[in-house]
């Protein structure tokens, strides 16, 4: 995985970044918060000792150097702890004075720093007072030579004891700083490890790359899509029906010298948005001028009629197993050269009526009947209707929902139309996340060319069915001498 990569996975997972962030921040603010401030009291010593001339001020000097090394570990010992303890009523154990004692000595002097560190300013700065007194009484008592005299050692204080004015700790700007730091690190790492282990297809490159098919369209999502599904009325001059319209011209270009003329509209899974898109494809290509016929052959789970405001109890498998004549059935949509053939009544072996001659022979007489027919047909991968429909028709065009079907799913709803040579016109992402910027401009610009609609989408919804209803079979009849009766 280069750079590349994954930025795009942390712009496209932004949100986790943001989150870890504030995740941290917070808990660098709320440890902050309730942790104790710390003072700091210190004290400096100087380490001397007798000496005659320069050669013996040079030995002298690293022999001084070993010894305050052999200091700082007694500054930190038990003895000189409760020698403090006792000298002072500080409220604290040799132990506690041990924890919070630190030594340091600076490479090649003869000068050792003790610090003290507590939460209580005025008892750190009593513990160095009684702690440099101490030290000193201790390493002359030691050094003492066994006749009683004064030993070789001299320890003077030459800085403190004092104690800071400020506590050192805690550091809210550095603590901050820090919890931002890790945020957005691990916000990154998160990102980039949900963008691995998600398999759902997520762009339109990806979708390309697994079906081995063009992108024919991005059709946006759009919350009024639920209610108003078709994009007539005001949705007429929505960014989705826009996205409907350039499938349309794309699809009427896929092959200039071989067009399709039968569509098999399909998809992996249930819900991804076929049947809409099959309806609204089918609107489209009507406004065009195009004389289209759209038939239902999703037997099991029939949409169609009911998003078209049609009666769908007679149709497609009434004619299939020859109980009525297709042009008795076939019903006219709209103002628009678009007719409609419902799926009709459920049968109990929907493949195998959808793969029977007659379905075949249906077809024939339908492509020679109109210019272009839509067929919605069930999910790939939930039953064999669909290939069994594919197969028969010119073309299928694979819709797939940006975010919801796996990269795996789509891939095999891709095999499974290639394994029996259906010729795959192109993909289709559908709801797809459009940026705000593309939206906002494409709505400015909607605004500027035709202004507000003034026709509701439920009553243009109407309008297209009729005011008066479903056409009589009579009228039907008289629109289709071209079918066969």
């Amino acid at each position: 995985m280069d750079v590349r990569t994954c930025l795009r996975l942390v712009r496209r997972h932004w949100w986790i970044v943001l989150v870890t962030l504030m995740v941290a921040v917070g808990s660098a603010a709320l440890v902050t918060v309730r942790t104790a401030p710390r003072y700091v009291a210190s004290v400096t010593f100087f380490v001397t000792t007798p000496s005659q001339g320069v050669t013996d001020a040079y030995q002298g000097g690293l022999f001084l150097q070993q010894r305050v090394k052999s200091y700082a570990d007694l500054l930190r010992s038990d003895r000189l702890a409760q020698a403090v303890v006792a000298d002072a009523s500080l409220g604290l154990t040799a132990d506690d004075v041990q924890r919070r004692v630190s030594t340091s000595t600076e490479t090649g002097t003869v000068l050792l720093r003790a610090t003290v560190t507590d939460t209580d300013q005025t008892r750190a700065l009593k513990v160095t007072e009684a702690l440099s007194a101490r030290f000193v009484e201790l390493v002359q008592k030691i050094e003492m030579a066994a006749d009683g005299r004064a030993g070789p050692i001299k320890i003077e204080v030459v800085g403190g004891p004092r104690v800071t004015s400020s506590p050192v700790s805690p550091q809210p700007n550095r603590n901050l700083a820090v919890g931002a730091l890790i945020g957005l690190l691990l916000g990154a790492a998160f990102a980039v490890l949900r963008g691995v282990v998600d398999v759902r297809m997520r762009d339109a490159a990806g979708l390309q790359r697994a079906t081995g098919s063009p992108l024919l369209g991005e059709v946006p999502f759009e919350a009024q899509a639920k209610t108003a599904p078709l994009i007539v009325g005001e949705a007429a001059n929505s960014a989705r029906a826009e996205a409907v319209r350039k499938l349309r011209t794309n699809l009427r270009f896929v092959d200039v010298h071989e067009p399709a003329r039968v569509i098999a509209v399909t998809s992996a899974l249930q819900g991804e948005g076929k049947t809409t898109l099959s309806c609204n494809l089918a609107i489209a290509l009507a406004e065009a001028g195009w004389r289209v016929l759209l038939v239902d052959a999703d037997l099991r789970r029939p949409k169609i009629a009911d998003y078209l405001g049609l009666s769908g109890g007679i149709g497609l498998t009434d004619v299939l197993v020859g109980d009525v004549q297709v042009g008795d059935v076939v019903q006219r949509w709209g103002d628009k050269s678009l007719l409609v053939l419902p799926s009709g009544s459920a049968p109990p072996n929907p493949s195998e009526l959808l793969g029977s001659k007659a379905m075949a022979d249906l077809l024939l007489a339908l492509r020679e009947s109109a210019d272009i027919v839509v067929i919605d047909t069930a999910p790939l991968l939930a039953v064999t209707d669909g290939v069994v429909v594919a197969v028969q028709a010119d073309g299928a065009l694979l819709v797939t929902q940006q975010g919801r079907t796996s990269r795996a799913q789509v891939a095999a709803a891709a095999r499974s139309l290639h394994s029996v040579s259906v010729r795959l016109l192109g993909c289709v992402l559908n709801m797809a996340k459009v940026a705000k910027a593309d939206a906002y401009q494409y709505e400015a610009y909607r605004i500027a060319s035709t202004g507000t609609p003034s026709v509701p989408a439920d009553r243009a919804t109407a309008a297209h069915r009729g005011d008066q209803g479903p056409h009589t079979v009579g009228d039907r009849t008289q629109e289709l001498t071209r079918l066969p009766r």
